[in-house]
């Protein structure tokens, strides 16, 4: 016992606290620079001699950075056991093929700077934010604004679809051949025009929009054009651009939604009497767009080769084909009913239905590689066309709400006043500034030819879900107006249809609960990948390599977090000044939490974290926000840090860091940690709740937004730039803009009978009531009189909402042919 403590009397000649504080010090300094391991053993032995530690405890030391620091020793010592452990304990997730396609679909862009827990922020505020070329904004202000002219949305729903001369049109200037090259007859558009088109058809017609978007979706287009052969090319995308053939594309199945590959539709391959080979398909799919009025489908399906006739074994798994529609065996013609939202999303079906071997999307060579096709489209897709929607959706509901409140009067004010008002509009104009940021970051990274599947996962969530929040506040902000469908209704079709959007291409639950994170946690970590291929390959090196690394990135990450937590960020750069450093700074911070925790999660959880959705959600929802919170910061400085956009700014980037510690606080307090969740459920958690990353947006500043909202110039229309807004007052936003306009130009004289009345010159009521005396007592001219009684007619106009007799109730017929408007 003497020896004992003779030999640890060293400590002792300090203060514990200072040993310990020192030591904590100078560990979490070298973790927050990442400094190489022998860095760490020189600085562990000058403390050692420091503190006059005995020889032993030097040997000893010694030893232990000999072990981790030769990499022969540590993979014989300590690697070799821990492979052999983890593979006991099955720790790391098992992927199976299809997962691992899905995984390697696309690539990572800011996504792996964000999970990095130390992103390159001068990257991410440096990323392309593209104008759209001239050719493109011709197309948007000529052909596109006449399609919308063209479509009334009440008309199509009473009708239960387009005009011929709608049809017409939209095959006569290549509406469904936006994406095809030009060499093949197509307009060979950016993702970003892409995106703008679908968006302004949106803003005037939902079905409308989804019936060009399609198409230039996830279809033979896309497929061909990445995976086709020349034969294919040359056939079929100069019909697919001229609307001559018009696609679908058969996925989904009773029994295989969200679970693709578990579909049952299968192709044989077989020898005809011909010699040559074909496939026998028999199918069953539902929920197919355009499907009954196409003339080829693209279909998904599993093949099998019984006779190995084409060299590639029995089993060839997915593979997708053109089959034409009027093929015998395929039966067509039917129609869902998506809430009455009137697209043809129909059923089609295949009984023994046979076509040749070629019709395999890129020849006989692809037979098997559908999967993968499918994961890299449909990678792409996910980050224009519904984002398109909701952001044109977005745009609608901040200039149309902002006219109805300034224009609505309750109790003697405009209803934009009104503070339980302010709330909702506040939220409609925040997030339409950030989605519309967030469009363009997505679609202009899509442009330079990224496939970043996990942010098109998180643009499509995040999209649809602000957008049914944004349409609910309208409703709401409306009332009755909001739920009388009729020509005069704005919002009641994007009500009814916003769940369609939630459904497909990846329902919304699945895209938050398991592809966000499940995917960004494997796809974008700098090794968690790396580390589960080693394993399952039973690489003792890669794994060595790989594994203490990680364990450096772990302990990096969470130096950084507490030392950004503890300065609120201020410790790290901002690559621009101004109002946008301090959100900067935060990002900063955020993402090297959001890393330590997702590591400890790893770690905790392992193979597991699979199934613990709910863990796999919060920290999706952060993922989430900081890239939404990154595009947000990305499109306030690419336009110039404009005073005028600085409160729907501000508001957008604190409700994404409130949104963001939300989800922390719940992982903190959920989040089970072998032998240390109570450091986590308690002081961690305190301390989060204590120094929180953000706050929602003050009543003041949301206060700001609404006022802006209802104010008509420049940053009105550039806040919704891009939206079809008919000139026709007659028209549902047409009338909005002219009630609008009409109380501004009258705004002066009612402020001179305010102050008449004030007087008690006139009587207290309505203005339209007193415009007359106010005239005969000479408080306002007879021109003022005209702009008053013009306002007044406008804003009794506006608040009107449509009704019917009985019989045109219940015998609704397609209003009359709308005129183009070509004022």
């Amino acid at each position: 016992m003497d020896i004992f403590n003779e030999s640890l009397g060293f400590l002792f000649q300090y203060p514990l606290w200072a040993v310990i504080v020192s030591m904590f010090v100078v560990a979490t300094l070298l973790a927050f620079w990442g400094t190489p391991l022998w860095i760490w053993a020189l600085a562990g032995f000058v403390a050692l001699w420091g503190f006059s530690a005995p020889a032993w405890l030097l040997v000893v030391f010694g030893i232990l950075v000999l072990v981790f620091n030769v990499k022969a020793v540590r993979r014989a010592v300590l690697t070799g056991p821990l492979m052999k452990l983890l593979d006991a304990l099955n720790f790391l997730p098992a992927i199976s093929e299809t997962e691992r396609t899905a995984i390697e679909a696309g690539n990572v862009w800011v996504d792996a700077e964000l999970f990095s827990g130390k992103p390159d922020l001068k990257r991410l505020a440096n990323e392309s934010y593209p104008e759209l070329s001239d050719e493109e904004k011709a197309f948007l202000n000529g052909p596109v604004e006449e399609l919308c002219s063209m479509v009334d949305d009440w008309d199509v729903f009473v009708r239960k679809g387009f005009t011929d001369e709608v049809w017409d049109y939209m095959r006569e200037h290549k509406f469904f051949g936006l994406i095809i090259p030009e060499k093949y007859g197509g307009y060979n558009f950016s993702a970003s025009a892409h995106s703008a088109i679908i968006a302004k058809l949106a803003s005037r017609c939902g079905p409308l929009a989804t019936t060009v978007m399609v198409p230039n979706s996830l279809g033979p287009a896309e497929l061909l054009m990445h995976y086709g052969t020349e034969k294919q090319k040359n056939h079929y995308l100069p019909r697919l651009a001229t609307g001559e053939e018009i696609p679908c594309f058969a996925l989904t199945e009773p029994t295989a939604g969200s679970d693709a590959g578990a579909m049952t539709a299968e192709g044989e391959v077989f020898k005809g009497e011909d010699g040559e080979l074909y496939i026998r398909l028999n199918f069953e799919k539902r929920y197919i767009t355009l499907a009954a009025i196409s003339t080829v489908i693209g279909l998904a399906f599993k093949l099998e080769d019984p006779e190995n006739h084409l060299g590639k074994g029995k089993n060839l798994g997915i593979t997708c084909a053109l089959i034409p529609s009027d093929t015998e065996g395929i039966r067509l013609g039917r129609r869902h009913d998506p809430l009455g939202v009137p697209f043809y999303n129909c059923p089609v079906n295949g009984d023994n239905a046979v076509v040749s071997i070629d019709q395999i999307i890129g020849g006989p060579e692809q037979a098997g590689n559908g999967w993968r096709m499918l994961m890299e489209s449909l990678g792409v897709g996910r980050g224009i066309s519904l984002p398109a929607q909701s952001a044109g959706g977005a745009k609608v509901a901040t200039r149309a709400i902002g006219a109805y409140t300034a224009v609505r009067r309750q109790f003697g004010i405009n209803i934009g006043k009104f503070e339980g008002i302010e709330e909702p509009m506040a939220r409609i104009g925040g997030f339409n500034y950030l989605m519309d940021a967030a469009r363009r970051y997505t679609c202009a990274a899509l442009d330079t030819g990224e496939k970043p599947a996990v942010i098109t996962a998180i643009a499509k969530y995040n999209f649809t879900e602000l957008g049914r929040q944004i349409v609910n506040d309208a409703m709401d902000i409306q009332g009755g107006a909001g739920i009388s469908r009729g020509p005069r209704n704005i919002f009641a079709h994007q009500y009814t249809a916003l769940p369609i959007a939630i459904t497909v291409e990846g329902a919304n639950i699945l895209a938050r609960s398991l592809m966000i994170f499940g995917q960004g946690a494997i796809r974008c970590h700098p090794y968690a990948y790396d580390e589960i291929d080693a394993l399952s390959k039973k690489d003792g090196k890669a794994f060595d390599d790989v594994f203490w690394k990680h364990i450096g990135h772990v302990a990096r990450n969470g130096a950084r977090s507490f030392l950004l937590s503890l300065s609120r960020g201020a410790i790290s750069s901002s690559p621009v000044g101004g109002t946008a450093s301090k959100y900067y700074k935060k990002l900063s911070w955020t993402s090297a939490s959001f890393a330590f925790l997702a590591d400890i999660a790893l770690g905790s959880y392992g193979g597991g974290l699979k199934i613990k959705e709910k863990i796999s959600g919060r920290f999706a929802d952060i993922l989430s926000w900081m890239y939404l919170a990154t595009a947000t910061l990305r499109r306030y400085d690419a336009e110039g840090q404009r005073e005028d956009d600085r409160i729907f700014f501000e508001w957008a980037m604190q409700y994404a860091f409130a949104q963001i510690q939300e989800a922390f606080d719940a992982i903190y307090r959920e989040i089970q940690v072998p032998g240390l969740s109570w450091l986590f459920h308690g002081p961690m958690a305190l301390w989060s709740r204590i120094n929180r990353l953000g706050t929602m947006p003050s009543d003041k500043m949301g206060h700001k937004v609404a006022q802006a909202m209802q104010q008509p110039g420049q940053q009105r229309d550039r806040l919704t730039d891009g939206i079809y807004l008919p000139k026709d007052k007659d028209q549902a936003m047409g009338r909005y803009e002219y009630a609008l306009q009409s109380l501004v130009d009258a705004e002066p004289v009612y402020k001179k009978m305010y102050v008449a009345t004030k007087k008690k010159e006139l009587p207290k009521t309505q203005p339209r009531f007193v415009i007359d005396m106010a005239l005969e007592k000479g408080i306002i001219s007879e021109e003022e009189a005209e702009l008053v009684r013009k306002a007044e007619e406008a804003r009794v106009d506006m608040v009107q909402v449509d009704e019917f007799t009985l019989e045109e109730y219940q015998n609704q017929t397609p209003a009359a042919p709308l005129q183009t408007d070509k004022t």
